[in-house]
């Protein structure tokens, strides 16, 4: 059979994980006709088939993009030098130029602005009555430490907060007013005036130190920071409001964390699993390949679901229930190979830092109306969540 998995409208429901088991437990390797593609790609599922694709030894490159819509044909502009669309030395040296604003090491130097922010959301939602995360919540934390990282002005930030929802939640409703190439274009135009800024008075951020490498161009720059934006914002934030989702399923995680917080790192990588914010990622065959059993062409796309290979109940036993001590957990979202997500250690730090201030502080999460999950295929996430909370 083929299915136009392309179709933002296959996730607005939860009927999408019925359906991503059922590709992940056959060892699917399902055919998309052109469509929202032009030129079509193949999807595989499941964690073997997944794990193969990410693999540094498959034949399989982003420099051509890296998610739905790209292919040998048809080429992302800033494929073979923004960091998670380019290989080899090109890469190498984006990872080590960019790895160190990113990494663990850095994250004490970033330690009163993760506070100060995680104080921030929990004196909001003291504030009020019912809170819809998704809107209020979930953009904030990771958007304040990306922008910090970067360089951004805090009264620039909600700005770029804006400008990245348009970028990536085009086709909602609620974020119409412009397209997401647009949305695109003015982040750009935003980091072009901000790089001309450091370059008059360079500081201790990102865009100062890749203005500073030789070997990088001004687009480099540009495109990379770009990168780093959308990456440090748009999947994270969907974590963080995945925190309050799980909360209200599953009530008993508050008291089994406030029971045992050693278990807060385990919580961090369940939260990961169970929301997958990163749904796809796509490469592009260099050669002949086969996975699964499916021949590959050269130049054809492969797409691998992360969120199905989460959710692979050959590893993850009751896959939909959050298990605050699950162990092994040996969940992809953040990505596999050369091109792990640099920022996960930074994402868990967030993540842990809003868990431990929930848990002793929160009593319960309440629903407050129904949950709505974004239309896009490359963003698991929530146009909508509200909740009540009730305190400690």
């Amino acid at each position: 059979m083929t299915i136009d998995l392309g179709d933002p409208d296959l996730y607005t429901t939860d009927a999408r994980f019925a359906m991503w088991q059922d590709y992940a437990a056959a060892n699917a390797v399902v055919w998309s006709e052109p469509g929202i593609s032009p030129g079509g790609f193949w999807s595989v599922f499941s964690h073997r088939d997944v794990s193969a694709v990410l693999s540094p030894k498959a034949p399989l490159t982003s420099e051509y993009g890296m998610m739905i819509g790209f292919d040998a044909d048809h080429t992302d502009s800033s494929g073979g030098r923004m960091l998670v669309a380019s290989e080899g030395e090109w890469h190498a040296l984006l990872k080590r130029a960019i790895g160190p604003f990113l990494s663990r090491l850095r994250a004490p130097e970033l330690e009163s602005v993760l506070r100060r922010e995680v104080q921030e959301i929990v004196d909001r939602l003291r504030s009020g009555g019912p809170t819809d995360v998704a809107l209020d919540i979930g953009p904030r934390l990771p958007a304040a430490i990306v922008c910090e990282i970067i360089g951004v002005p805090p009264a620039e930030r909600e700005q770029l907060i804006e400008l990245t929802n348009h970028a990536f939640g085009g086709a909602e409703s609620a974020f119409n007013r412009m397209t997401p190439a647009q949305a695109h274009t003015e982040i750009m135009f935003y980091f072009d005036e901000l790089i001309e800024q450091r370059r008059r008075r360079p500081g201790p951020d990102l865009v100062s130190a890749l203005l500073a490498d030789e070997r990088l161009s001004t687009e480099d720059v540009l495109v990379n920071c770009d990168n780093v934006l959308i990456g440090g914002n748009e999947t994270t934030r969907h974590s963080v409001t995945g925190a309050f989702h799980v909360l209200q399923e599953f009530p008993e995680v508050l008291d089994v964390l406030a029971g045992d917080p050693g278990l807060i790192d385990r919580a961090v990588e369940e939260l990961v699993r169970w929301t997958s914010p990163a749904a796809h990622v796509l490469r592009v065959a260099t050669e002949d390949w086969e996975v699964g059993g499916q021949p590959i062409r050269k130049g054809e796309a492969v797409v691998a679901w992360l969120a199905a290979a989460n959710r692979d109940e050959r590893l993850f036993a009751d896959p939909g229930r959050f298990l605050a001590d699950r162990a092994p957990n040996r969940h992809l979202g953040f990505g596999n190979g050369p091109h792990h997500c640099l920022g996960a250690a930074l994402a868990r730090v967030e993540l842990r830092e809003l868990l431990g201030r929930l848990v002793t502080e929160v009593r319960s999460v309440e629903s407050a109306g129904n949950v709505n999950w974004m239309r896009s295929n490359l963003v698991q996430g929530y146009s909508s969540l509200p909740v009540s909370i009730s305190y400690r």
